[in-house]
């Protein structure tokens, strides 16, 4: 398993858990937007972090912490990703899996055992756009399975869509709403600049709240529940 990234504590990662949160390296898509550039290499970095840290933090604090947050990158293409869920879970973690969708057979056989207590999946774009946002190219069969998979699985999930202006018109985001209807929870998710953004304009990048509001409100006739997050 390669590591970039482990934040020790977090309120806001897992839903009412307190959680650590693990970030593999590597990525199969480049979305401009992206906020963890330096985890798309799949070659290990210098700032690399070794699971035997992880083990020692999670054995340790057992007691302080309930849930385990797997994110990237994208944690799918990471080949000893189920191995490593199942030693999260054996130590008594709730486990939360982020991902892009890019790998169903992956999902399922997460699923099947039983590795997960919670998913969280990226919906880029309507599915005709996914190559564009993405600057990858996907089978977007794929995405389209992972999402069944996900809404079929039992499991406790949200879907969650970052709507970063430049890229999606609004008639885009009324079109990814089809993607999962009678989903449970989806997320619209506002553009923030990193510090780094050549271009730090919230109005150039961003939907107004209204707008945000008002696509809200018309995708909330799709799901059980669609929230804003900012």
């Amino acid at each position: 398993m390669l590591i970039g990234g482990f934040q020790k504590f977090s309120l806001l990662d897992y839903p009412d858990q307190i959680s650590a949160i693990i970030f593999t390296q590597g990525c199969n898509f480049n979305c401009s937007y992206c906020h963890n550039k330096e985890l798309l290499e799949k070659e290990p970095s210098n700032l690399t972090i070794y699971p035997q840290e992880i083990w020692d933090f999670l054995n340790k604090r057992w007691k302080q912490i309930d849930a385990v947050v797997i994110t990237g990158g994208e944690p799918t293409i990471q080949p000893d990703l189920i191995e490593f869920m199942q030693k999260i879970k054996a130590l008594g973690f709730l486990v939360k899996l982020d991902t892009n969708g890019s790998n169903p057979e992956v999902i399922e056989e997460v699923i099947k055992l039983k590795l997960a207590d919670y998913i969280a999946m990226d919906i880029k774009a309507p599915l005709e756009k996914y190559q564009d946002i993405t600057n990858s190219w996907i089978d977007t069969k794929k995405i389209e399975k992972s999402i069944n998979l996900i809404m079929d699985s039992g499991i406790k999930y949200e879907f969650r869509t970052t709507v970063f202006k430049p890229q999606l018109s609004k008639e885009d985001i009324l079109q990814i709403k089809s993607l999962a209807n009678g989903a449970r929870l989806w997320f619209l998710q506002k553009y923030i600049p990193s510090e780094n953004s050549s271009n730090n304009s919230q109005t150039e990048l961003n939907y107004t709240d209204d707008e945000f509001e008002q696509l809200r409100k018309i995708i909330k006739n799709n799901v059980l529940e669609c929230l804003i997050r900012y």
